[in-house]
């Protein structure tokens, strides 16, 4: 029998352990929500902030469209160049440079699809539709989609995309055995991936994967979705996406998507594949890298915390967003979409050119809870890529483990 003050120091230490359980059942890292109401959020911004300007909507569609022709042009000289040396860089350089320049017009779409391009719904569909169908967007679809994900952002049952996996999905015992366990130190090394997932080889791999093929794969067949009973993806009816009464927008979105894909085809036909692909298929793979690098990092982040059902409100979830600062020039390009997030969040309705000077306001309202990470991207992603893993099956604000 162990001696009486060797049995009071295991009490103590199992109700220490058992506080610690309860409280990261409750709320991890001592976080405590944001209790502002969207009025009051909404109040602290200056109205005419919210005003649309279809023309100046407009003048930032031809501005895209003009340097996207113009940087095309340029290219059309690359292979006029003498020797092979110089040619090589001068694709790539291309490939980079309208990779980005394109992801202009698609950040033009996707306003369109929360109505901030106009006030006119007609415009928002026409403008929307050209756009995102040229850049193989499904647009109706994928708006209908992305409404949903707006709706319930930071939640972990109403999100569609982006939900951090829970500590039971990846395998790993339960919080009360891991924490009794003399080996917790070790268990996560104990779950279902491999030593070799550690290695930054890896990790460079896997995000390379997922740059490169996560956007389609997500329209395809809902990669990093939210679970369904069967397949889902965004060009065919089918429950938790949409519902058989969305039917006809499901069908314009598959017309552009058809379009789009003839028009490519008849331009491989004139000017062979390899040259579609050289000036618009490479590119295009590069949008989407942005894309996916960008909506990963703006919800994933060691410091976002997640909401269960029972303290989730919408201007929680909003505010459980990064801003992160993408360099003048690609912040620019990119319609400040890196850096202003939050206030897209909080209202995706107000037209993108106000929301550097609403997010002023929006962190000075919002204090503590206003998130920008001045991480370089590199080094974010790579790090949020091996640092945000999962979260607990219990509690009611969760933030990632690894």
């Amino acid at each position: 029998m162990a001696p009486p003050h060797v049995v009071d120091d295991q009490v103590r230490q199992r109700i220490v352990v058992q506080d610690e359980i309860k409280q990261k059942q409750t709320y991890e890292r001592g976080y405590v929500p944001m209790d502002f109401t969207i009025k009051e959020i909404r109040d602290s911004i200056p109205a005419h902030l919210f005003i649309r300007d279809t023309t100046k909507s407009i003048m930032h569609v031809v501005k895209d469209l003009v340097t996207i022709a113009a940087v095309f042009y340029c290219a059309t000289f690359i292979d006029t160049l003498p020797s092979l040396a110089l040619r090589i860089p001068a694709w790539i350089a291309y490939w980079i440079i309208q990779g980005t320049v394109m992801v202009g017009p698609w950040i033009l779409a996707h306003e369109c699809g929360h109505g901030a391009f106009s006030d006119s719904k007609t415009i928002n569909t026409i403008f929307g539709w050209v756009l995102h169908s040229a850049l193989l967007v499904p647009y109706q679809a994928w708006a209908m989609s992305h409404s949903k994900h707006h709706k319930g952002t930071g939640s972990m049952t109403r999100d569609v995309v982006f939900i951090p996996a829970t500590r039971a999905y990846v395998g790993l015992p339960p919080l009360e055995k891991a924490a009794q366990d003399e080996a917790s130190e070790q268990e996560h090394h104990h779950h279902h991936e491999s030593i070799f997932a550690e290695t930054p080889l890896y990790t460079l791999g896997s995000l390379f994967f997922v740059l490169t093929f996560g956007w389609p794969l997500y329209l395809f067949v809902n990669f990093s979705g939210h679970e369904a009973p069967h397949w889902v993806n965004h060009f065919q009816t089918i429950a938790p996406l949409f519902e058989p009464h969305q039917a006809k927008n499901i069908f314009y979105s598959n017309c552009g998507i058809v379009l789009m894909g003839s028009i490519l085809t008849y331009l491989s036909m004139i000017f062979s594949p390899l040259t579609v692909f050289m000036y618009y298929g490479i590119p295009y793979l590069g949008v989407n890298a942005w894309i996916v690098c960008i909506t990963y990092l703006q919800h994933t982040d060691p410091e976002v915390p997640h909401f269960r059902d029972n303290v989730w409100n919408f201007q929680r979830g909003a505010a459980c967003t990064v801003d992160r600062s993408f360099g003048t020039i690609v912040n620019h390009l990119h319609h400040h979409i890196g850096d202003s997030h939050q206030c897209h969040h909080m209202f995706s309705q107000m037209p993108f050119y106000n929301a550097v000077e609403a997010t002023k306001h929006l962190k000075a309202k919002l204090g503590k809870y206003y998130i920008f990470d001045d991480t370089p991207i590199a080094k974010a992603l790579y790090r949020n890529w091996r640092q945000c893993k999962f979260v607990e099956d219990e509690g009611d604000v969760v933030f990632f483990k690894h």
